[in-house]
Parts: structure tokens; sequence; C-alpha cells
């Protein structure tokens, strides 16, 4: 059956024209077959037959279907029943518009491959398959009208480019003829008018081809009041100036033009050494291997990619001397949509000389063209601020002689995966050369009349090249106003973004940085903002999938689509970074598109996840500690759990500064009990890690806010950790004064275990000042108390206090006692703290009583431990004592070795007294009588 829609409804089957029935029953048919192979809704076929439908429209319809299918049956199964709607099957030679279709396609690739007879006539078949306008005898709705407007557009466009063959294949006098009268009924068409001029031009008729430009010029000032456009004006020039002898069937007169289309190279442009050489390198590679190399440089908005590739490029030139390519496909633009590829591939075919009316609809068909035009060329193509693959690929030559530079916000994993792109990160500038690009703009001598200023630019700019170029702008704009100012408007990190903004969308940070944020699907987008909120740059995974109450599988597929934009960066494998500007970037879109609740609900699940994982982990370093008195963990939190003290140490280690952050986000906030639960879960690690001033900073903190709760035992254990933070400072009398206030604040509640407690940290604090019976008596009353309690592991620990006071006393043989009997009971419960620091003890007595063997083999036992637990603070401390017994047993190399990895974890902890110390042992180590061996 043949079904002809382009004139006149008609079926035809074996010769005959088939009766279809009333006016709505044809046009049903008629809509169906203009859409066929595709689902048409019963509603869509309403509109189509009717402007005002009856009630019972859709009875109907189902009625003129069920009559066509019997009118067709002899023609097989062509209507067929969907759950949305009929679809009509045909094969494209059986349908007019369908046949009109493929023809045009395949009059496109013919055209692109430089076929002008062939596409000639493939347009000609087409063309004749119009008797008239498309389903002209019929009365329709509103529906179709799309699809008929549409399909006069197409015709116009095969018309014209059935021209454009036409003068491709020499044969002027009928293109003429096919464009006359085309152009009477659309005297607006450039392309026809292009084709017109074009042909007379080809065919020698100059007077004949400057007299249809100049009526053209005429009809579009007069009916559009607008110029030529910019083709139609190189084709005048051309036609002026242009020997005709260079003409021919299949040239618009004059070669192919060498395209030159990089913008100017950026100003001052400094540094990326190793990225310019990288660049280089991968073309160098792939000119040897015979490939086409394409390099895709990725990263944050402002960061630079399009300097570094037009840099690179004005620097190679010489290696593209067909030309070069440029364009910006507006992948991140603020105010449209990213460029098509095919409006991409017209900008370049018609920068490569191709008439616009050459130029195919069909999209393979340009791809066609545009890489036949480029093959075996030496060119540079730069594909600007691409969106995805998707846009790319397309743009992308087949001849290994060319060369393609896309920079993108978005990684394009895909173009490295599928195409064998190079890619290159684009990061921030280190130190040295946005030290060296605020030079080039201000001049080295600026710089150093104030260094200190400058040190504090490039801090608060963190290398972005964007910042870095605003501040040096605004700089140069004042060259009398000092650098201290701009840098201390700078400081402040809630301005520091509105002192970068110029103006100027393209020039100023948090434009730039917004054009990535609106890009951003809905679910990205609220991360990203949730990271702004979030204190920190860098996170784990964990932390922001309880940030944002999403499994760690959903939060890690999020943080890999803001990787490929650009905005976090994995900085190793699992924790994920923002720059300091994006962060507050994205800090500004929290507070502009979250809702209160919502960053406060997540700040809550954060804060929540952090404590429970860090009290995890507390349990296992310090099995003996307080609880944190926590509740369950809230929803959308899954705190961590570790192994062994070893996982736990190593995340308190990762995750370090983001618990203080977080601490210090508490203070502010004013969730005073967090506050005091941050600094008890850190307290060990503090201690284990010789982390003292932020220990004495969080009890100061927790201190604080136990002030606001009415709660006397967190006030107490807040003042007795207070203490123990002075003591380990040196800082004696502010510590005793915090340890009679726990203990009065205990003795008061009638807390016994927080009188122990506090009577421990006591001796333990006047051993620190050296004052020995004070501190054993203290030791002595907490052993009784902790044994009344029950508490074995403490009863151990205070029972050697008790013995290294002796000890400290000459009494060793009473210390000796004691400490074997605490070594025994702490290996009986599994303390392994306690354990190293009995053996210590038992090093120092067995040092002091001549054994010193058994004090070595004490040390090296205790240190063993110490190092297995990562206690380096107590680590310090007995390599100290070691160095002592080594130097004591006539080993002085042993001695010093043993003192200089003292020193390094002195110096690691701030400790200065004993680092001082340490280091005086070092130095009379050479000197004739050596340093005092009893004690140092």
């Amino acid at each position: 059956m043949e079904f002809r829609l382009l004139g006149p409804v008609e079926v035809r089957h074996g010769g005959d024209v088939l009766a279809l029935g009333g006016p709505r029953q044809r046009a049903v048919l008629a809509v169906l077959a203009l859409r066929a192979n595709e689902v048409v809704t019963v509603r869509a076929l309403v509109e189509a037959v009717w402007e005002t439908a009856p009630a019972s429209a859709d009875t109907n319809i189902r009625t003129y279907v069920a009559a066509l299918r019997r009118l067709l049956r002899e023609g097989g199964e062509r209507l067929v029943t969907r759950p949305a709607g009929y679809l009509f099957a045909a094969a494209p030679d059986e349908v007019d518009v369908l046949a009109f279709e493929e023809l045009a396609r395949r009059g496109d690739r013919a055209l692109s491959e430089r076929d002008f007879v062939g596409a000639a006539e493939f347009f000609e078949r087409a063309l004749e398959l119009w008797r008239g306008e498309p389903l002209e005898d019929l009365q329709l709705g509103s529906g179709p009208m799309m699809d008929i407007v549409r399909l006069r557009e197409r015709r116009l466009a095969v018309a014209e480019r059935h021209a454009w063959a036409l003068v491709g294949a020499g044969r002027h006098a009928d293109a003429v003829a096919e464009v006359r009268p085309l152009l009477a009924r659309h005297p607006l068409r450039d392309g026809l008018w292009e084709a017109l001029i074009s042909a007379l031009f080809q065919a020698g008729h100059h007077a004949e081809a400057l007299d249809a430009y100049e009526r053209m010029r005429t009809v579009l000032a007069e009916e559009l009041g607008s110029d030529p456009s910019p083709a139609l004006r190189r084709l005048h020039q051309r036609i002026l100036t242009v020997d005709p002898a260079v003409s021919g069937p299949h040239s618009t007169g004059v070669p192919d033009p060498i395209p030159r289309q990089l913008p100017a190279p950026p100003p001052s442009f400094t540094g990326r050494t190793t990225e310019l050489a990288t660049l280089t390198g991968v073309l160098d590679k792939a000119a040897a291997g015979g490939t086409v190399v394409i390099s895709a440089l990725a990263g944050a908005g402002g960061i630079g990619k399009t300097w570094l590739a037009l840099h690179w490029a004005q620097q190679h030139l010489d290696r593209f001397p067909d030309g070069q390519l440029f364009i910006d496909l507006r992948g991140f633009a603020p105010d449209a949509d990213p460029l098509a590829p095919g409006a991409a591939l017209k900008a370049f075919l018609q920068g490569l000389g191709v008439a616009p009316g050459l130029l195919p609809a069909d999209a393979d068909a340009l791809v066609g063209l545009y890489r036949s035009h480029v093959a075996d060329k030496r060119m540079l193509i730069v594909l600007d601020n691409a969106h995805d693959l998707e846009q790319v690929a397309p743009l992308l030559p087949g001849s290994p002689t060319c060369a393609v530079l896309v920079t993108s916000r978005d990684r394009l994993t895909g173009l490295v995966t599928a195409h064998g792109a190079h890619l290159l990160p684009v990061d921030v500038l280190p130190e040295s050369e946005a030290r060296e690009l605020l030079a080039r703009r201000l001049g080295a001598e600026r710089l150093a009349a104030e260094p200190e200023a400058v040190d504090d630019l490039l801090t608060h700019c963190g290398g972005y090249p964007l910042a870095l170029a605003i501040i040096a702008g605004r700089a140069a704009a004042h060259p009398g106003f000092p650098l201290r100012a701009l840098a201390d408007e700078l400081r402040d990190g809630t301005a520091r973004l509105a002192a970068l903004d110029e103006g100027d969308p393209t020039a100023d940070l948090s434009s730039v940085l917004s054009w990535s944020y609106t890009a951003l699907p809905t679910a990205e987008a609220e991360m990203f903002a949730l990271l702004g909120s979030a204190p920190g740059t860098e996170l784990g995974v964990p932390a922001v999938a309880a940030l944002a109450a999403v499994p760690d599988a959903k939060a890690r597929t999020v943080l890999r689509a803001l990787e490929r934009a650009s905005l976090v960066q994995q900085s190793v494998p699992g924790r994920w970074r923002m720059h300091d500007l994006v962060h507050l970037y994205a800090g500004e879109r929290a507070d502009q598109d979250l809702s209160p609740h919502t960053r406060e609900a997540a700040l809550d699940r954060l804060l929540g996840f952090y404590l429970h994982t860090a009290e995890n982990a507390e349990r296992l370093i310090n099995p003996d500690t307080q609880p944190l008195r926590l509740g369950p963990p809230g929803p959308g939190v899954e705190p961590l759990t570790f192994d062994d003290e070893g996982s736990a140490l190593a995340w308190f280690d990762t995750e370090h500064t983001n618990l203080l952050t977080a601490l210090r986000l508490a203070v502010a906030r004013g969730w005073h009990r967090s506050v005091w639960q941050f600094a008890l879960a850190l307290d060990a690690y503090h201690v284990r890690r010789g982390h003292l001033h932020d220990d004495l900073a969080a009890w100061q903190a927790a201190l604080n806010a136990a002030d606001h709760l009415d709660d006397p035992e967190s006030r107490a254990l807040a003042h007795r950790h207070l203490g123990v933070a002075h003591a380990d400072l040196a800082r004696h009398n502010e510590a005793l004064e915090h340890f009679r206030e726990a203990l009065a604040l205990a003795e008061q509640a009638d807390d016994l275990a927080g009188q122990a407690r506090t009577h421990h940290t006591l001796a333990w604090a006047w051993g620190r000042r050296g004052e020995y019976r004070p501190a054993r008596e203290h030791a002595t009353r907490a052993l009784h108390m902790f044994q009344a309690l029950g508490n074995p592991v403490r009863a151990a620990r205070t029972l050697n206090q008790v013995g290294w006071y002796s000890t400290r006393l000459g009494e060793h043989t009473e210390a000796r006692g004691a400490c074997e009997a605490a070594l025994e009971a702490h290996r009986r419960h599994h303390d392994r703290e306690g354990e190293a620091h009995t053996l210590d003890s038992l090093g120092h007595i067995a040092h002091h009583t001549g054994r010193l063997p058994e004090a070595l083999e004490y040390y090296r036992q205790a240190l063993a431990l110490y190092r297995e637990l990562g206690h380096t603070y107590s680590e310090a401390d007995t390599l100290d004592r070691l160095g002592h017994t080594h130097l004591t047993a006539g080993r002085a190399d042993s001695a010093r070795v043993t003192w200089q990895k003292a020193l390094d974890l002195y110096h690691a902890q701030h400790r200065t007294e004993q680092a001082d110390q340490v280091r005086h042992q070092l130095s009379t180590l050479d000197e004739p009588n050596g340093p005092d061996a009893k004690e140092g």
C-alpha cells in the first residue's frame, strides 16, 4: 500500500485508490500516518479531528480506528493498540512523508561528501513526492498544524539545498531556475539569495550576480531594517575582487580559507610550567604514534583553564599551519543553554569556507562534512567551556593530523574512556606562581614594600587565579592605596567573596562559581550547599553521608558528580575537599537556598556522627574513660566502629582538625553539652599524641559550657581535666586550682568516684611539680577509694602511682613491690596502657637500684607497648629515661640515638621545656665528663 499525505490524502493498493470513508475518519488515518511508527494518543486524535470536540469524541475515535482496521486489513497489521493510544506501522517506502525524509537525509549525506550530482538527484526525487500542500483536502483541528508547518519548512530547506547541489554540480542555469520562483514567495531567506548569487557568479554572470545582491540588500533594508549576513557580504566581496578564472563547478570562487579563530593570548600569563610541558609532551607522543591527540583540561570556574589552553596554543601556532578553530561551547554560561553540537559544527564549517546553503540539516551529515574538511590538515581545534561528552564528541576530527584542546568544569571521564583523551586537572597555582602573577601585574617593588600584606593576600586567595586577577586589578587601579587595605578587606571570611566582586559577571568569583552551581541537578546542588554549611573543608564519605542523611553509596555517587563538575576534589581516596573560596560560596548557597531547619538538622547529624564515632574510638583507646552520656544516633547517622586501637587512632589522626572545628561550631551555637562531650571524647587521643595545647583549649571550652548546665558532675569533670591540661604544660598553680575546684564539687555531690579520680590527678600534678610526698598521699587516698568502689583497673593504675612516687622518694623496695603488684593486675585485666606505664616505673626503679640490664628490658617493653598504642606522649618520656640508662651502662652512642628520638617527639608535641633539657643532654655527650649519668 501507498499512503500519500504530501497533497490530497490518498491510499493506493494494487493500482486502486481506496475509499477512506468520511472526512473525520480520513483525518484520523492521516494523523496516524503522518506520525507513522509513533504512538498517538486518543487525545491527540481528538484535537486533530475537531476544533470543539463532542462528549462522544473518544468513542467516535475508537469507531473510526475499527473501520480503518477493516479497510486496511489486506495490507497487514497496520493499526496497533497501545496502552497510551494507537500506532500506525509502516515501512519508509510506504508513506510519502517517510520516503521524503529518507531521500532528504541521503541527499544531505551526499552533500557532506561533496557528491553534488548524487545530492541533486536525491533532492529532486524527494521534491517530486510533493503534489501540493500536506493534507490539503482535510479540515483539521489544531493538533496537526505544527506537523504541517514543519513539513512546509522542511520542503523549503530541501529545495534550497537542491539549489546548492545544482551549483556544486555545475548546473548553474538549473539552480537559477530553481531559486527564482522560491525567492518570489520567500524574499527574506538568506540561503536562497546566496545560492542565486553564487550560481550567477560561477556561471560568469558577474553583473547579474551583483544586481541580485543589491536587490537582496534593498529587500532586507525595507522589510527588516537589517544588513546582509556576514556570509553574503563575504560573497559580495569575492565577486568584486576574485578573478572568475578560479571559479569552478566545485568551488565558491575562492580557495578554502585558513581559519585563525584563536582569541588574543591572555595578558600577564604566569606559571603553569608543568601543565604546559604535559600538553606539549602529549602532542609529541600522539604525533609519533599517528593518533588524534585530545587533551581535556578540567577544573573549577575561574581556575584558569582557558588561559592555559590559549597560552599553550599561541606558543605552538607553527605546528598548526592549516589553521586553528575556537568556539565557546557555553557549557556553563549563566544566560544561555549549552551550544548545540550542530550549531558549533555549522560555525566551524563556515570558518572553513563552506557556504551556509551547503550545510546539511542532518546531524550525521554535518559531522561527516566537518571531518571531510579537516581531514589530513594540521589543525588545532579548541573547544572551550564544554558541558559534557555528548556536546564534544561530534566536534572531534577523525584525522590524526589534528589536535583538540577541550576545557570544561566537568572532568569528562567519558571522553577519556571512549576517545582516549588525556585528562589534565587544572588546580590552584602554587604559592611561588601566585606571587609571580601579582609581581607581573603590580611590580616587584610594590610587593617588596609590603611583604606581610602580600603574604596575607596570597593566603586569602589560596592560589585561585581569578581571585588573584581580581585583587591585582583592584590594586593596579589604585596604585597609591596600600596593599594592607586589600588584605584586611579579605581577612573577614564572611565578606571575602564580596571583596572579590568587580561588578562584571565574568570577573566576579561568586558569579563564575554560580554558573557551575546552577547547572547541577537538584540532589547535587543540595549536597553542595550542605557541604558549604559544614565545618571544615575536607570530609570523609561517612561524614558527608551523615550530613545529607543518605547512605554512603549515595554520598559517594553525588560527590563524584561534584568532582566531575570541579566543585570538590578527592584529596585522598575516600576524602573530599573544597577550596576555601569555593567553600565560602557553598556556604552562601546554603544560607540562601536551604531552610534554617535543613541546615540545623544537617549540622546536628554531622556533629552526632563525629561524637558517636569519637566515643567508639575513645572506648578502644581508653576503656576506663567516663561515658559521654550520648543518646542513640539520630536518623540518618551511622557512626563508625573500629576493630582495634590502631584503627581508632588512625581515624582520630585523620579527623582531628574536623573534630576541633566541630567543637568550635558547638561553642558558637551554644550547644553546651556537645562541647564538653567533644572535649572528653578527644581527651585520651590528645594525651597519647601530645596535643597539649589543643587539649587545654578543648577543656577550657568545656568548662565554659558546663557553667551553663545544671550539672555539677560535668563542671567537676571539666575542672579535673582542665587541671591535667594545665599541668601537662607546666602551669602548676592553675592546675592545682582546678583540681581543688573539682574535688570540692565531687565532695559536695558525695561523688566518691569523682573524688577518687581527682585525687589521682592531684597526685600526678604534685608529682609534676617534683613534690613527691603530697603526690604519694593523694595517690594513696585515690587507691583506697578505687578499691572501695571495686574498680580494679583504676586501682592498679593508682597503685603504680604509689610505687612511682615512692621510688622518686628513694624508697625503691616499697616502690618495686607496689609496681610489680600493679603490673600483675594490669595484665590480668588486659589494661595495656596501664601495663606500659608500670613497666616504665619498673625500669626507673631497676636503673636506680643498679640493675641496668633489667632496666633496659623494662623500658624496651614499655616502648613497644606505647608504640602499639600510639602513645607518643609517654613514649617520649620513656625514651628520655632509657637514654640515661644507656649512658650509665656506657653506651653513649645508644644514648645519643635514643635522646634524638625523644627530642623529635618533644618538638612535635611542642613540649619546649623537655626538648631544651634533652638538647642540653645531647650537647654535653661529647664533653670530657659527659652529662650527669644519674638522673638528667
